[in-house]
């Protein structure tokens, strides 16, 4: 198999090391046959793609159309936020599947735009939230899912990275709850199965000020309801001085699973006598999710070859991402927003 992968950046790196590393038994007791997969890479900034090519010893394509005509039989896209849907639209027009890093577009409304041009071309397109992938979510969801935590009353999620991104990347993030929460949110209502139907949002800074400067909140939470009424909270912020810390806590009326809640957890217990956790924490959300990461890779092999139905379709995240704009509404006006 060979992928094309734009974007050579943090998260194109990872893709490009994973991608590399799987085949045979990596894809799950040899679903592509034993075989190895081969890279191609570009990037808008060209230094950037060659460097990938020197480290990786991979393919290094003059540009997109050049890496979309050698006979690749999937995309994975990592570049700029703002350059995904070009780049989504160019690879379906091609005929090639895609693997595109969420969100799918800045804004809930031009995702909405795209998702009719990608129905419209029956285009084959799975998106990146990776924490559907994560050993501990899935094993929450297949508890929900069983009955064994009863009716559920709370859900409480947690994403805090260690150190914040550049302001650079800040700047065009669309905000912490677009940039963070939105995999909370995602994940929430892939859980449960339940729809977010209001958001109440507030937000501080008592960190680096030129966060503040470019338009963010280095620290924000979001009270969620559900539309069966559960609650739940989204706790996001940019400066987890223990590690990066992601967690879910589901709660129902007889048991309550909490996800990330292992020896490598980013905190400490203040009773006297504990000791848990003793393990190191991750620094950066790479660390904490390496195996989801690799995990989702190998959904999208698998998803071309026809092997699966799309694991994250660009209308679920969507979903996320709408919730995600009413949580940024929430924190500038103040008000609870409908969904």
């Amino acid at each position: 198999m060979r992928l094309g992968i734009i974007g050579t950046g943090r998260i194109g790196r990872m893709h490009v090391e994973n991608a590399l590393a799987l085949g045979g038994d990596h894809l799950g007791s040899g679903h592509l046959g034993g075989s190895s997969v081969e890279v191609v890479v570009a990037d808008a900034y060209r230094p950037s793609a060659e460097a990938a090519g020197r480290d990786f010893g991979v393919t290094v394509a003059a540009d997109v159309d050049d890496l979309l005509a050698r006979g690749i039989d999937g995309v994975v896209i990592a570049g700029p936020t703002g350059a995904h849907a070009e780049l989504i639209l160019s690879s379906l027009r091609a005929g090639l599947p895609v693997f595109c890093e969420k969100p799918l577009t800045p804004t809930s409304a031009q995702s909405m735009e795209l998702l009719e041009d990608i129905e419209r071309m029956s285009g084959v397109v799975q998106i990146g939230h990776q924490r559907r992938f994560d050993a501990g979510y899935l094993a929450a969801k297949a508890a929900f899912d069983a009955g064994e935590l009863g009716w559920i009353h709370s859900l409480d999620a947690v994403t805090a990275d260690q150190l914040p991104p550049s302001i650079d990347f800040i700047k065009t993030s669309g905000g912490l709850f677009r940039d963070c929460s939105v995999h909370d949110f995602d994940i929430i209502a892939w859980l449960t199965g339940r729809r977010i139907v209001e958001v109440f949002a507030r937000g501080s800074n008592n960190g680096d000020p030129a966060i503040k400067e470019a338009g963010d909140v280095d620290t924000a939470i979001a009270l969620m309801t559900l539309a069966d009424g559960t609650l739940a909270t989204a706790t996001a912020t940019r400066f987890n001085g223990a590690g990066h810390d992601t967690r879910l806590e589901v709660r129902g009326s007889k048991q309550t699973l909490a996800v990330g809640l292992d020896d490598s957890a980013a905190l400490k217990s203040a009773e006297p006598g504990a000791t848990f956790p003793t393990g190191a924490p991750p620094t950066v959300f790479q660390q904490r999710f390496a195996a989801a990461y690799r995990a989702e890779l190998v959904a999208f092999c698998r998803l071309i070859r026809g092997e699966i139905e799309n694991p994250c379709t660009p209308a679920e995240s969507i979903v996320a991402s709408r919730v995600a704009d009413a949580a940024q509404e929430s924190l500038e006006t103040g008000r609870p927003v409908r969904i």
